[in-house]
């Protein structure tokens, strides 16, 4: 029988998503690995700030599991010959940078069972949003609705 709980072996089930309901995106930053100033690929972490005062990082775990709990986005650090890790706001380009300022209208996650959470979605009055895991990396896409409308189902 496979077990019920989305809960990752590693690292625990993080936050319960749907405490972003009805929050507003007031704050969005993300760290990104750089090399020479330049960053470089997608962010590394996400932090979703909202307008009750609550922080939400999202990352992956060292089993490739997506995180997601009541963190503060941190400094940046110097790692060495691999370049920096800088904390900077959500860029433009990123999927998740055109919600700002909208409200969580309805949450999905995706797990399996013997790593936990994969893929966690955000609707909201703007569209929709999904972080993943995909081979380790976080990926953040913009979800197309058929209807156009967004679907405000919430799965815990």
């Amino acid at each position: 029988m496979e077990p019920t709980n989305p809960a990752c072996p590693l690292h625990g089930s993080g936050i319960d998503p749907s405490t972003l309901l009805g929050r507003r995106l007031v704050r969005l930053s993300a760290s990104w690995h750089s090399q020479e100033g330049q960053p470089v690929d997608g962010p590394v972490e996400l932090w979703l700030g909202d307008d009750q005062g609550g922080s939400t990082g999202i990352s992956i775990g060292t089993d490739w599991c997506l995180l997601v709990e009541a963190s503060k986005p941190h400094d940046g650090f110097d790692a060495g010959g691999w370049g920096r890790i800088d904390v900077l706001p959500l860029r433009t380009v990123n999927p998740l940078a055109s919600h700002f300022g909208a409200v969580v209208l309805g949450v999905r996650e995706e797990w399996v069972p013997r790593t936990g959470r994969m893929a966690l979605e955000l609707d909201l009055i703007s569209g929709s949003v999904r972080c993943e895991s995909w081979g380790g990396d976080l990926r953040i896409l913009a979800v197309e609705r058929p209807t156009g409308q967004p679907d405000t189902d919430h799965l815990p």
